[in-house]
């Protein structure tokens, strides 16, 4: 028993790691920060496209959709970010990361926000216009607003994956919580710098996860 508890749970050694591990947490809060925003505008963008009465719109949105759902984020990260090279291309790794992201995450956003605005009744819209709004107001005013509150609790969720998923940027060496929670264990040869890391984990992403379940507990109840 002392043996794990010296393993992964050494107070002396988390003490030491927690300024590398507080640095690390500030470029994943950074790092999330951005990738949440570019994954919700361009996954909204999409939706639009996808849900276009132009066929040229709809089908390079499906097709962008299809393929970067289909594509592991990570393989994209490691294209990026090591492939690239080879033609010249040399990205940062928080750019690389960044763009990675994009790609991925927009592509679930847009099926995320698509649901959502195929569940409005198409009357909505009808009487939306009937009011002199035109097509793009009567989008922005009524139909988006009730579709993300609809598909709320569905974004929260993939939120929280996408912080956790962050975690691949440690394979591009880039600080952020895993990768510098993983050198501070290989430092000092100890596990209790992973087990920090998880805990920081937790406590950013449990509130997040007990506002999801009062949302879907929100949404249940109204229904």
């Amino acid at each position: 028993m002392d043996t794990i508890i010296d393993a992964f749970f050494n107070i002396d050694i988390m003490r030491q790691a927690t300024p590398l591990l507080l640095k690390g947490a500030w470029v994943t809060l950074q790092l999330c920060a951005v990738v949440i925003l570019l994954g919700l505008f361009g996954g909204l963008g999409l939706a639009l496209l996808a849900s276009s009465g132009s066929a040229a719109l709809r089908l390079p949105a499906f097709v962008f959709i299809d393929i970067f759902r289909a594509i592991p984020p990570l393989i994209l990260l490691i294209l990026i970010y090591a492939g690239l090279p080879f033609v010249g291309v040399r990205v940062p790794p928080f750019v690389a990361v960044c763009i990675a992201f994009l790609l991925n995450n927009s592509a679930y956003f847009a099926e995320i926000f698509r649901s959502g605005i195929k569940a409005i009744p198409k009357g909505q819209m009808e009487a939306a216009r009937a009011t002199g709004l035109s097509p793009a107001q009567a989008q922005t005013w009524v139909i988006l607003p009730q579709a993300i509150r609809n598909v709320l609790p569905d974004l929260l969720s993939n939120v929280v994956e996408i912080v956790k998923l962050t975690s691949i940027a440690s394979v591009v060496s880039l600080s952020e919580l895993l990768y510098s929670a993983n050198m501070a264990r290989a430092v000092t040869y100890n596990s209790s710098p992973l087990v920090m890391a998880a805990g920081l984990y937790l406590l950013l992403l449990w509130p997040l996860v007990r506002v999801i379940s009062r949302f879907q507990r929100g949404l249940s109840i109204s229904h």
